[in-house]
């Protein structure tokens, strides 16, 4: 597992970000690590196929994804992750993974990108945990996402 395959969503995740909760976040410190899925936050699940193939996992706390979909959404207050809620957050992991595609393909690596699944930790199917490369990203106001890498 190389460093380097978290270098565009990082790179994707911060534009997409800025864009969508005109925030700016920073990164925090790379580390490799067993990925768990912990309750009470939302899981956002993209698969990798092509010439990397694994997974692009983007946790963040209930509190952290009301605030993003919130502000997804021009500011209205939201208070629970309902269907709406699930597809705008989906949304910003399938924004952040195309855009990193994009970056791969520049980059002459060619990848192409499953459709988001959310999870929880109370209901995970078709989910393998594994080691992977993690780095958080800190959103001042909001809290913190983290991109998790696996790649086979």
């Amino acid at each position: 597992m190389k460093a380097e395959f978290i270098n565009p969503f990082l790179e994707s995740a911060r534009n997409v970000i800025e864009q969508m909760v005109q925030i700016r976040p920073s990164t925090g410190q790379l580390a490799v690590k067993d990925i768990q899925l912990v309750d009470h936050h939302v899981w956002i699940q993209i698969g990798l196929t092509g010439q990397m193939s694994g997974n692009i996992v983007f946790g963040l706390s209930e509190t952290v994804a009301l605030k993003i979909i919130s502000a997804m959404m021009g500011g209205f207050v939201i208070t629970e992750i309902d269907e709406i809620g699930r597809s705008a957050i989906s949304e910003l992991g399938n924004m952040i993974s195309g855009n990193a595609s994009t970056l791969l393909y520049n980059q002459g690596v060619r990848v192409d990108i499953t459709p988001p699944r959310i999870m929880r930790a109370d209901f995970v199917d078709h989910f393998t945990p594994g080691r992977a490369l993690a780095v958080p990203l800190i959103m001042d106001g909001i809290g913190e996402m983290e991109i998790q890498v696996l790649i086979a």
